[in-house]
């Protein structure tokens, strides 16, 4: 299986859902950094608001002493905690609409591990989590921060970023909310939907918008090896990722050339910056020093608790999966933390060819 991504840092994402444990490898960091372990557990615990997972916490095998990493590998697990799942005959034969059994069956020849989706999981978003928490520590003791937020649940909408002149306070004043949005009146009628779906045994998908400040200029390459490049990869290793735009995006298609192009000026610190930022941080894959700025599109979880249609393989005949009790009504807030996580990766990766970087 492709789970290892290899750029200037290697990430190496191991296990299933339903296994002992997961983890990740992440290799080639610099060394000396200093890593604040229980920083990095408060950051995965926002990959599952409200809810204490069982091995949550991570167990880091190799690549930090004394607070500071080695250069050699840095490697952690964190356990599994058992759950009921379906059959392995009945998952084997009743592919679940909307997951990668069918299309995992198939790839792997039916020998893969498809308890509740295996290494198919949005369970593996936690290692990642891990990786980018790590990264992240390195990039901010820089100046570089990533934030995000749920900017649309099922079309309720919270307040964007400011393209042009987010900061670091902006981002540090979502971090640790509770429920991840700028407008907590938003965020209140984004919860009521998401209550309103779980009674009724459906499901939400949203928005993830992310911003990353303080990044220097000149940053990335053309053509293959540009930055969108590279946090697009990493954006659609999370399971349910399904559209990525950079600046405005899709809504540049609806502008002239005069409203899309961003005037250059110079700020009273002798930086140059432009007016407004439609190019979202990035021109020809390449940073402009202006705050980066994506979003993602994440898809509504496909565990229903309503009974779906499929198709029994051994007979070929139409058939029927049960509702899926555990499933969530919206992943989205869970998302936040990985798509900052993976954007950490990214921006660190490119980073490592920046002079003095690891100075």
């Amino acid at each position: 299986m492709a789970s290892v991504w290899n750029n200037r840092i290697t990430v190496s994402v191991f296990g299933e859902a339903q296994g002992p444990a997961i983890g990740v490898t992440v290799d080639n960091l610099p060394p000396g950094e200093c890593i604040d372990v229980q920083k990095l557990h408060r950051f995965m615990e926002r990959r599952s608001p409200g809810v204490h997972e069982g091995g949550e916490l991570c167990q880091i095998m190799s690549g930090i002493l004394q607070d500071k990493t080695t250069g050699s590998p840095l490697c952690a697990f964190i356990q599994n905690t058992p759950s009921p799942a379906p059959a392995l005959e009945a998952l084997g034969r009743l592919p679940r609409p909307g997951h990668a059994d069918y299309t995992g069956t198939l790839r792997y020849r039916g020998f893969n591990d498809i308890r509740d989706g295996g290494h198919f999981s949005e369970r593996l978003t936690a290692p990642l989590c891990f990786a980018g928490a790590v990264c992240g520590q390195i990039l901010e003791r820089r100046g570089i921060y990533t934030g995000a937020h749920a900017l649309e649940i099922h079309g309720i909408r919270d307040r964007e970023f400011d393209f042009a002149e987010v900061t670091k306070e902006d981002i540090l004043a979502v971090r640790y909310k509770s429920f991840p949005v700028i407008s907590n009146r938003q965020g209140k009628k984004m919860l009521e939907d998401i209550r309103k779906a779980e009674e009724g045994g459906e499901t939400l998908g949203g928005v993830v918008e992310c911003v990353a400040v303080n990044v220097p200029a000149g940053i990335g390459s053309p053509l293959f090896d540009g930055i969108e490049n590279t946090i697009a990869q990493l954006l659609f290793g999370i399971p349910g990722v399904r559209g990525v735009e950079f600046g405005a995006g899709f809504r540049t298609a609806k502008m002239v050339g005069s409203q899309n192009n961003d005037s250059f000026y110079v700020n009273d610190h002798g930086h140059i910056r432009t007016h407004s930022n439609n190019h979202g941080g990035i021109l020809g894959g390449i940073s402009s020093g202006m705050p980066i700025v994506l979003r993602a599109a994440i898809q509504p979880p496909a565990s229903l608790g309503t009974v779906q249609q499929t198709i029994n393989l051994s007979t070929m005949e139409e058939d029927s999966v049960k509702p899926e009790a555990s499933a969530l009504a919206c992943t989205v807030p869970r998302a936040v933390p990985c798509i900052e996580a993976v954007v950490n990766i990214a921006l660190l990766s490119h980073l490592l060819d920046y002079p003095h970087f690891t100075g």
